[in-house]
């Protein structure tokens, strides 16, 4: 459990990430988190889901849930923790949300109150109860960007197996990996994910082409290649009924404009 407010009594705050990559280990905090990624990607795994969380989305993680997060060389993010009374309606897991504008420009503007700082007061507490409440109602509306994970041997064998060759995979090839025969593979997939293989793998391919999307330097053709699409026409299609928009639509949607995700100047404490 790590201590967010080391040591501090704020009902709120916020904290600001940006620089090298990172890759946490398995903690939890006493506090629920909202993690909006301005630039750059986010991983986010507990032990029943991974989660990608690409630019412009937020990634909810509730007090006291185990997880461990993994970003990018060129991930800059903005995180706002609450004490759980400020969060109506919480919920036990990890969700990705689809941030609307006021919410993103509250976290923006809550970086003038770190979470480590002694205390709060009614200013910052106020703004942070009314932040709450608009995080609880978009807890409502969860951008499906998961995919289940399972302690069950095979079933993780052939999930580490299938992320790590997305460009060229087979059920044959997995079931191998996995140490089962394909028919044995197929059912333990259904049964303890609740979804055929062949589906995850789709799944699969689609979230890891949103984070490889991120990246200015790849093109859309190399980026359905390397995720295994057999055609750049059939990534188009998978990926439009995936995610309701072209791949070089949400491409331009996710790269943005530099002055909507621009920090306040200074970042120092309201009077």
């Amino acid at each position: 459990m790590v201590d967010m407010r080391r040591g501090g009594t704020a009902l709120g705050g916020s904290y600001l990430h940006e620089g090298d990559g990172l890759a946490t280990g398995w903690h939890s905090h006493d506090l629920h988190q909202i993690e909006y990624a301005m630039a750059g990607v986010v991983e986010v795994r507990t032990a029943s889901a991974h989660y990608l969380l690409p630019p412009q989305q937020a990634a909810w993680i509730p007090a006291g849930l185990e997880h461990r997060a993994v970003l990018d060389s060129a991930a800059r993010t903005i995180a706002v923790l609450f004490d759980p009374e400020l969060v109506p309606r919480p919920g036990d897991r990890a969700r990705i949300l689809a941030v609307p504008t006021l919410i993103r420009e509250m976290m923006i503007y809550a970086l003038r109150w770190p979470i480590a700082r002694g205390s709060g007061d009614d200013v910052s507490d106020g703004f942070f109860r009314t932040l709450g409440h608009l995080v609880a109602d978009a807890l409502e509306h969860e951008a499906p960007l998961s995919l289940p994970t399972s302690a069950d041997p095979v079933v993780a064998a052939a999930i580490a197996y299938t992320q790590d060759h997305l460009d060229g995979v087979s059920i044959g090839a997995v079931s191998r990996a996995a140490g089962v025969s394909e028919r044995t593979l197929r059912r333990q997939f259904q049964v303890t994910l609740g979804m055929s293989w062949r589906h995850y793998l789709l799944q699969a391919r689609l979230l890891r082409a949103m984070a490889l999307l991120a990246d200015p330097g790849l093109s859309v053709l190399e980026v359905s290649t390397s995720v295994g699409f057999e055609s750049p026409s059939a990534f188009a299609r998978a990926f439009a009924q995936h995610c309701g928009e072209k791949p070089s639509v949400y491409r331009r949607r996710i790269g943005g404009d530099p002055s909507a995700t621009a920090l306040p100047s200074p970042l120092s404490s309201p009077r």
